[in-house]
């Protein structure tokens, strides 16, 4: 597709977002607004996003995980427990769209952060509290990290059902499920400011989200209140949804409608199977989807991988060969859409990254390099309107740092 941008730039252009959190489930979100255009301003501590030392790096507090979660964003840091650092915080409120934080509520009321206090300082702002469980709750104010919440919203069992033993999924999940949701959640409420005027607080919370996101097919028959059935949707629980072993390897094969089911059979010489009622529809084979990816496997391991995927393809049916990790940076696909993009640090160093996978027609933002950690602190500050005399007082007392710096010249008393 090609994107043709509008003179009035990317379609978050000139929205402003203050990110005061950290690690993955915040940052995710905030780096799919930076991709549509918003100015994200990530604040940070002195001693930085834990994530900036996760993994291998090129140069300091630039590790793995960082880069994947901070590109297109702009760093300040503030030491929030000095007044200074607060008041400088509050100077950018003023000016903000967005403001979102993953600490607990009552941590922000201590800093003279909540809602009430800044919703009412500046009545456009959309305040979003990412959290891991709702406010007012049983769990209010638990600790949740991504393993937990993978554990309480049945994503961990769900893997039981298949591997016969509770594991976590092996990816960050929730993190970034979560992150998602709160990206739609901003933006809805930036929808809705833009019709009313009105900002407004809004919460995003691990445990209900991904809740909501694990029981989209698992309530099943428990939405049967009448006569409720059991909870779990029987095709992607069977141990058998796995991709087929065949001659040479692997294969992911998924025939799916009657079509497909009847032509693979026949295809596969069991013609027998086209025939046989539990798998004549989709409602038998659901019955009987045990039975059904057996079979599947047991005939997948006659022929090898290229002889299937030329068989679908001949006939329609979806199938897929097995990326590795690896693989993904020389699919054909991804390289003909550009999904990975080199980029320079001002350093010299050499890095890729997975652009942002939605194209919009008339926005484009490229990916640009994750912040230091304080690199644009001056220039956002002066940005707010703080003078040069001003921005040097609070870089002199620890209250900001700018990076490049060593906090020993910034700071008088580091603690």
């Amino acid at each position: 597709m090609t994107t043709t941008p509008l003179s009035n730039g990317p379609a978050l252009d000139g929205i402003r977002v203050l990110d005061l959190t950290s690690v993955v489930f915040g940052p995710y979100a905030s780096q799919i607004l930076a991709d549509y255009g918003a100015d994200v301003i990530k604040v940070e501590a002195p001693g930085g996003d834990s994530t900036r030392q996760t993994g291998p790096a090129q140069e300091p507090g630039l590790s793995a995980i960082f880069l994947g979660l901070n590109r297109n964003k702009r760093s300040i840091v503030l030491d929030l427990k000095q007044p200074a650092a607060r008041e400088a915080l509050l100077t950018l409120v003023d000016q903000a769209d967005v403001l979102m934080h993953s600490m607990r509520p009552a941590k922000m009321a201590a800093l003279g952060l909540d809602p009430a206090t800044l919703c009412a300082r500046n009545p456009r702002l959309v305040y979003a509290g990412l959290y891991g469980f709702g406010e007012g709750g049983a769990y209010d104010g638990r600790p949740a990290y991504d393993d937990i919440i993978q554990g309480l919203s049945g994503f961990a069992d769900l893997v039981g059902r298949q591997t016969g033993a509770p594991r976590y999924l092996p990816t960050v999940a929730a993190d970034k499920t979560c992150g998602l949701v709160a990206t739609h959640a901003i933006l809805a409420a930036l929808f809705q400011r833009a019709r009313t005027g009105q900002g407004q607080q809004l919460e995003v919370p691990m445990f209900e989200s991904m809740a909501s996101f694990a029981l989209v097919e698992h309530y099943y028959g428990r939405h049967l209140a009448d006569e409720p059935g059991d909870a779990g949707y029987p095709r992607v629980l069977t141990p058998w949804r796995r991709p087929c072993q065949t001659a040479d390897g692997h294969v992911c094969l998924m025939p799916y409608t009657d079509a497909h089911w009847r032509d693979f059979f026949n295809a596969a010489g069991r013609p027998d199977l086209a025939q046989d009622p539990r798998f004549a529809d989709i409602s038998a084979r659901t019955r009987h989807i045990e039975t059904l990816y057996e079979l599947q496997a047991g005939l997948v391991a006659a022929h090898d991988t290229a002889y299937w995927l030329a068989l679908c393809e001949r006939l329609q049916i979806p199938a897929a060969p097995v990326n590795r990790l690896e693989d993904l940076e020389t699919d054909p696909h991804l390289a003909s859409v550009d999904f990975f993009v080199p980029l320079e640090s001002a350093s010299g160093s050499h890095y890729r990254f997975p652009r942002n996978p939605v194209r919009l027609q008339h926005s484009h933002v490229p990916p640009a390099m994750p912040p230091r950690l304080g690199e644009h602190t001056r220039n956002v500050l002066a940005e707010a309107g703080l003078s040069p005399a001003a921005v040097d007082a609070l870089l002199d007392t620890g209250a900001a740092r700018q990076a490049n710096v060593p906090l020993s010249e910034n700071a008088k008393d580091p603690a």
